[in-house]
């Protein structure tokens, strides 16, 4: 009798799931947690994508235990942050602590559940656009002109107690203009451009980052009119300084006609030779040793002649084969012995 009532209760069910099957009725289909966000770092949210439904009303879930726990939790809010969002106030947001969060979906059919997500809340911070954005066209009288701007943090920040540091980023285009120009402007909450179109409409947007973290989206467009004569000023200093230097260069050149020099000469003057001071070149032209030696303060250094009537004696008190290097020194140099032969024989005489 029990075999018949489980027969027929596995029976029925599987009725039930072909005629589910046949309308088109299947367990609801795997979500994804996509994106979580914390505006300040005091509270964030979490939004996930659904699977399909499997043509069944489905439930969602998100249940989420913080590391080194084993309690799981249920989504504290899931109105605050809109559709398929689960968002944390600050009584169940932890600074330097991970969160591991799985979406569940159910329906009649079965469930399907996320893959777990790890989140740090230091590192997810993306705070919203800057506010009370301010441009306006400079024109001081001696100075050239400029567009400044001015904006204010987002107000669920507080960057009076140092928690917070943020950097702001601008961009601005000609109205009809395809590409942004871009400018980094740090810490500061105020900003000149200078080199602007004139006669342009422009548009301006800034936005701000956390030093952990993503950049905000970029705040409504603010529009200014840049005048027409916008770098007149500057234009009117260029010329003057063109002015200026094409006179000066007209001078140079009339004082250099005047005094008769080439401008090759003027440019590139010739270098002098080098120069001994006291010394008189010419001495060099007339061969003379002795008087050059004079010049250059050597006079205690040996005349050349008696130098050669040394080496002559020396040769003469050698022995036999000095007679022989002397023989060759006079063949070598005849009319050097003609003129000592005399003085020799006087000697030996």
């Amino acid at each position: 009798m029990k075999e018949n009532v489980v027969s027929a209760t596995v029976f029925t069910l599987l009725l039930f799931l072909n005629t589910c099957l046949l309308n088109g009725q299947l367990p609801p289909g795997k979500p994804e947690i996509f994106k979580c966000r914390s505006p300040n770092k005091e509270t964030f949210t979490c939004w996930w994508r659904p699977g399909t439904d499997g043509g069944l009303p489905t439930n969602y879930s998100l249940t989420y235990h913080r590391e080194g726990e084993t309690l799981m939790h249920e989504c504290p809010d899931y109105i605050t942050g809109g559709p398929n969002s689960c968002h944390f106030g600050k009584q169940y947001t932890s600074m330097w602590r991970t969160y591991i969060m799985m979406v569940n979906a159910t329906n009649q059919m079965g469930s399907s559940f996320s893959d777990e997500l790890y989140v740090d809340v230091t590192y997810i911070v993306q705070p919203d656009p800057p506010l009370e954005l301010t441009v306006e066209v400079k024109q001081p009288e001696d100075r050239k002109p400029y567009l400044w701007m001015k904006w204010s943090p987002p107000t669920l920040i507080d960057l009076k107690t140092g928690w917070f540091t943020l950097l702001y980023e601008i961009r601005l285009k000609p109205e009809k203009a395809a590409e942004w120009e871009t400018h980094f402007a740090g810490q500061q909450t105020e900003f000149k451009i200078l080199s602007l179109h004139p006669g342009q409409k422009y548009l301006v947007q800034v936005r701000c980052k956390p030093d952990h973290g993503y950049w905000s989206a970029w705040s409504p467009a603010t529009f200014i009119q840049i005048p027409s004569d916008f770098i007149m000023n500057d234009t009117t200093v260029w010329i003057s300084v063109a002015v200026l230097s094409a006179v000066i260069c007209l001078i140079i050149v009339w004082a250099v006609a005047l005094k008769g020099y080439s401008m090759v000469t003027c440019i590139f003057p010739p270098v002098p030779g080098p120069k001994i001071k006291g010394f008189d070149a010419h001495l060099l032209e007339k061969g003379k040793s002795e008087e050059l030696l004079s010049a250059l303060g050597c006079q205690d250094f040996p005349p050349t002649s008696d130098y050669e009537d040394l080496l002559v004696e020396y040769l003469e008190v050698d022995d036999s084969e000095d007679q022989h290097l002397m023989s060759v020194h006079s063949k070598e140099h005849p009319s050097q012995e003609r003129e000592q032969r005399p003085a020799r024989e006087a000697q030996g005489s």
